[in-house]
């Protein structure tokens, strides 16, 4: 550790600015305009298809495996938030009375439905898989050439918690079968899934991105149904002219704040903020979310960059201290380039406040300003460690990093947004719980 000396001998240098390129978007969004004609051709198209859809989806002739199959295509294909309740009144009555499928002993039917199960919440045993070993506890090597199966087993081991040592032998078991086997599968639409599975497990994608991905490959399924393929096609182009208004409205808030010339130092990443926001929702409903999303992502960027490229320690001694205090007037005290940062944040946070107070949301405000304070406070330590070239405790360092995760910001942002968010909500994100991912 450093003597205090040194540290103040540095508070008035000035890190190495880092320098960032424009961004590649231009003004793409900018000039983008909605034609509402045919955003209504495409919602009245979809509405036709949903309804076909959802009679297949109900069918009482419809075997449970063929429920999860139909269940797991329209998952992948971006369309199951159609469906929401029938798909989860038929896991219900999968889970409850279905426990075993006609194909028990069939590998891609067992592993279908245990992580269709699991990631709708419904608690399933990985004992599920034990008829699937030998005599030596061993995976069988029969299952060796079963390349549907293989990969089903693959995508159900990534929804394994810890200690299910099974599902980490079955990681290592599917991934080893399929990097073998996709060499040898002609070019057909289950080899581009192997590749894509093997290069992004799906229980880790963005399902937007994934479901991009799975409608090329289904559309080259000899086995596709043209109805499901119809209306995937529709509702992403419904859904794909709905994020380019948001992000068009986006970058007009943008450039009238106009800070990309006022603060040169910072990164201008306004697109790759909003992917933040459709990452966590890609739902229509949650306009509000993917865009406060995009601006609270895009003023971490700025003040992450304030403190790491920036500042003296002296000015981010006087910013943390002034944010605490979350007085406009107390602004006088920085510095110009601060001034400008400092009133960004307040801006934003007044619009959430306006728009929690309309959502009947006005408990998350006290929260939500409490979350950017205590970033504000951990990016001044890590300021603190690497101009007095401080090395932190691993403790240490593992408390700060989670804050400057940036997750409690970004979720109580979107708290407005999403119905079920409640008081109860806040008091359990205030304990700063392991899990709170789960409420993305």
């Amino acid at each position: 550790m450093v003597d205090n000396l040194a540290v103040d001998a540095a508070k008035d240098v000035r890190p190495p600015i880092a320098s960032f390129g424009p961004s590649m978007w231009g003004d793409t969004f900018t000039s983008f305009s909605l034609d509402d004609k045919v955003q209504e051709k495409y919602a009245e198209a979809i509405e036709a298809l949903k309804e076909e859809a959802r009679s297949m989806l109900m069918g009482k002739e419809n075997s449970t495996t063929d429920t999860l199959i139909l269940i797991d295509t329209l998952e992948r294909l971006g369309v199951a938030y159609h469906f929401e309740q029938e798909i989860q009144d038929q896991l219900q009555e999968i889970f409850h009375f279905h426990s075993k499928d006609e194909n028990d002993d069939d590998l891609l039917p067992t592993a279908l439905q245990f992580r269709l199960l699991r990631q709708h919440r419904h608690f399933v045993s990985c004992s599920v898989f034990n008829k699937f070993k030998d005599e030596d506890n061993k995976f069988k090597e029969t299952l060796s050439s079963d390349a549907k199966g293989l990969l089903s087993l693959y995508e159900a081991a990534h929804v394994r918690i810890h200690g299910e040592d099974i599902l980490e032998e079955a990681v290592a078991f599917t991934t080893h079968h399929l990097k073998r086997m996709v060499h040898q599968l002609d070019q057909s639409p289950l080899k581009n899934q192997v590749k894509r599975a093997l290069e992004q497990p799906l229980h880790r994608g963005i399902p937007r991105i994934e479901a991009r991905h799975y409608i090329v490959a289904y559309e080259r399924d000899d086995s596709k149904n043209e109805l499901l393929l119809k209306l995937a096609k529709l509702d992403f182009n419904y859904l794909q002219n709905l994020y380019k208004k948001e992000l068009h409205d986006l970058s007009r808030w943008w450039d009238e704040l106009d800070l990309k010339s006022k603060l040169p130092y910072a990164r201008n990443r306004l697109a790759e903020s909003y992917l933040w926001g459709l990452a966590l929702h890609f739902e229509p409903q949650y306009s509000y979310v993917r865009v406060a999303v995009g601006k609270i992502v895009q003023m971490l960027a700025t003040l992450d960059d304030t403190y790491d490229n920036y500042a003296t320690l002296e000015e981010a001694d006087f910013f943390t201290e002034t944010l605490e205090r979350w007085n406009v007037a107390e602004i006088c005290r920085l510095p110009d380039y601060m001034k400008i940062v400092y009133k960004f944040i307040l801006s934003i946070y007044d619009d959430y406040e306006l728009e929690a107070a309309k959502q009947g949301k006005s408990f998350a405000v006290s929260y939500a300003k409490e979350t950017v304070k205590e970033l504000s406070k951990a990016y001044n330590k890590e300021l603190k460690w690497y101009v007095g070239q401080q090395t932190p405790t691993f403790e240490e360092f593992v408390t700060n990093r989670v804050l400057t995760s940036c997750i409690y910001v970004i979720i109580s942002m979107t708290i407005p947004g999403v119905k079920c968010a409640s008081s109860e909500t806040i008091d359990w994100l205030r304990n700063q719980p392991k899990d709170c991912y789960s409420f993305c």
